[in-house]
């Protein structure tokens, strides 16, 4: 089991238990990538030689004074010349004591569904004290995440019925029951209980109008809990190999269950992707040699989180091949609660934060996905086949066969006072066929992590989400933080040493073709205090935005212009809570960041959708009270519930609009 001995020795920006229960606490633990690829330091430092640079509070930021504004270095105090966002007032930055959900003056917010809401039929009404693994297979699950809202459905007032669609990605036992032992770990029941409340819900949901708040449905016909024990297909090139066979499942074929499913996307034809992420620390090693290093490479090097109580499984000794089954972008077609959600071994398999799908110039699907953790990489799949628009059935065979890539990042030194370059898809698989020297396509596929090391990738401080902008093509990544990177290692890319803040990085692909095997990059956003020298707001004057840190969810909405940002980390950085922002990426208001919301106190703000138009936003509060107390949302439950709150403007029109 996961020892609470190491939660001491976290030194990330978030508590000590979300560390723990979220990602074994890897961030204590040595950095996976050991490889030796270049950080691009050499052509760094001749251009920093040459230039006057700053260091950052650490003493460890090489930041350039020219690639900056001029700004003065100080965040306008609230009513002194704060600008109005269209449709809202931008709040102040909230305390991380504060357990509330604050939005803009003229908005309101309630909860959609909440963990353990009655989902499937026969569910029960949430009780804490009553808990059971057959009622939460049919309750809502735990730490929503990835989140969508897909408009429509039949009748009368279509246009206010919908379907929701979110990821349950990890549990927070210590929260969920009353009698939990911390220091020996959880029962066999509590195990399994877990287990339950791990992987997707879908409900659902309706309105009274266009202004009026989400609410779900608990008797929708499409209502659906995928939970550990759902049956998943495995397809593409990895499926039936050596070592995706178990005892339970001697074709390599058939997985139960999806775990640690962090961010998603929605695909053209209608079906919703969700990425494995986190899944190492299930699994218990002790006991099991590692003589190639693949487990080590992956961070699967703990005692797990006892679930080897409720299911064999989950002991890595006796069951080796369970763990490369895990780590895979899995797509749910949630119109059809029969259908068997599918693991797509064709885009890779390493800790996905999640997948976006773009159509490229020739009709092929393009896949962009990242990997979630310190010094690993950005990859994009393109598909064999080529997307048929009505066809569904055909659509949903894309993501079974194509090519896969992983990005680097090539500065263009520092002459031209932006953190800039251009970039290469590198090939691992390109037509059926390896590009790693010694490796079948099958092996690249499963240990993808370090077959890329082999080609020379750029080494990012956490690539978390990767989103194309579906008005113009550009594509978006989240960089969280990275406060392991020494100063030798910054890179062009990775500006800054003991990355705590994190930022975020536009690329347009050549010719605007998703497919394209060359791109030109820049960063829009370092965060942090605006007061920092080594924050950076796309050229905006830093007097005039509010304060982020640690991007971990991008989304748009119907203005080509608008990035909206979710945070994760503000409250071990900033000291306040985790929000969402939204950003313009164009216009005279580029880089103005402006805070939209907060979450309560220890919760994180995940899954963002945004529908201007209509004035509402919905968006996954995760671990609410976890380090600080909550009660969120405020039902009058003994116990915090995370979950899906909608934020709506109830006459339509926002401040200043």
């Amino acid at each position: 089991m996961l020892s609470l001995t190491a939660v001491g020795e976290h030194v990330t920006n978030r508590s000590a238990k979300t560390c723990l229960y979220r990602c074994g606490n890897q961030c204590a633990h040595p950095v996976p990538n050991t490889s030796a690829n270049s950080y691009f330091g050499d052509m760094i430092a001749a251009a920093v030689s040459r230039r006057s640079v700053v260091r950052g509070a650490a003493g460890a930021a090489l930041i350039s004074t020219l690639a900056w504004s001029t700004a003065e270095n100080a965040y306008a105090a609230p009513g002194r010349g704060k600008p109005t966002m269209a449709g809202f007032e931008p709040i102040a930055p909230t305390p991380n004591h504060v357990d509330d959900v604050v939005v803009p003056e003229g908005y309101a917010w309630t909860p959609v569904i909440s963990w353990g809401d009655p989902v499937e039929p026969g569910a029960p009404d949430f009780d804490v004290h009553n808990q059971s693994v057959e009622a939460q297979k049919r309750q809502a699950g735990y730490n929503a995440d990835y989140l969508a809202l897909r408009r429509g459905g039949a009748g009368n007032n279509a246009a206010n019925k919908g379907l929701l669609i979110f990821n349950n990605e990890y549990t927070n036992p210590e929260l969920m029951f009353p009698d939990y032992d911390e220091a020996n770990g959880p029962t066999a029941e509590q195990a399994a209980i877990e287990m339950a409340a791990h992987g997707m819900t879908i409900v659902e949901v309706r309105r009274q109008g266009q202004f009026a708040p989400w609410t779900y449905d608990r008797h929708g016909a499409r209502n659906r809990r995928i939970h550990a024990w759902t049956p998943f297909h495995v397809d593409g090139p990895a499926a039936g190999a050596e070592w995706m066979r178990t005892s339970a499942d001697p074709s390599g074929r058939t997985v139960l269950g999806t775990l640690n499913n962090c961010a998603g996307g929605e695909t053209p034809w209608g079906t919703s992707l969700s990425g494995e992420e986190n899944f190492n620390q299930y699994f218990n090693t002790t006991g099991t040699a590692d003589p190639d290093g693949r487990l080590a490479r992956y961070g699967i090097q703990s005692s797990g989180r006892g679930w080897e109580r409720a299911d064999g499984r989950f002991m890595v000794s006796s069951e080796p091949n369970e763990v490369n089954r895990f780590g895979w972008i899995v797509e749910v077609d949630a119109d059809d609660p029969t259908s068997t959600p599918v693991k797509h071994t064709a885009l890779g398999r390493f800790k996905h934060e999640g997948a976006t799908i773009r159509i490229a110039t020739d009709g092929r699907a393009v896949a962009y996905m990242g990997d979630d953790e310190r010094y690993d990489y950005v990859y994009k799949f393109v598909s064999k086949g080529t997307y048929r628009k009505g066809d569904k059935a055909h659509n949903k065979t894309l993501l079974s066969e194509g090519d896969l890539y992983v990005a680097r990042f090539d500065g263009d030194g520092l002459g031209d006072g932006e953190w800039d370059g251009t970039g290469v898809w590198l090939p691992l698989v390109v037509d059926g066929t390896s590009h790693v020297p010694g490796w079948s396509v099958a092996e690249v596929l499963t240990w993808t992590r370090q077959a890329a090391d082999l080609v020379g990738p750029t080494k990012m401080d956490r690539p978390e989400d990767v989103e194309p902008n579906p008005h113009t093509g550009h594509v978006y990544l989240a960089l969280t933080n990275n406060t392991s990177r020494r100063p030798a290692e910054i890179d062009e890319a990775n500006p800054r040493a003991s990355n705590k803040h994190g930022h975020i990085i536009e690329w347009r692909e050549a010719g605007n073709d998703a497919a394209a095997l060359e791109f030109s990059w820049r960063i829009v956003l370092l965060a942090g205090q605006p007061n920092d020298p080594t924050t950076y707001f796309n050229g905006f004057d830093r007097r005039l935005v509010s304060p982020i840190s640690c991007p971990d969810n991008v989304a748009f909405d119907s203005e080509p212009d608008h990035l909206w940002i979710s945070t994760d980390g503000a409250p071990g950085t900033l000291g306040t809570c985790d929000g969402m922002f939204l950003m313009p990426t164009d216009g005279p208001d580029k880089g103005k960041v402006q805070q939209f919301l907060s979450v309560p106190a220890g919760a994180e703000c995940c899954g963002p959708v945004v529908e201007w138009t209509d004035r509402s936003v919905l968006i996954c509060v995760q671990h609410p009270g976890d380090g600080l107390p909550s009660s969120y949302p405020y039902l009058g439950d003994p116990v915090p519930r995370p979950g899906v709150a909608h934020i709506y403007r109830p006459n339509g029109r926002g401040t200043g609009s």
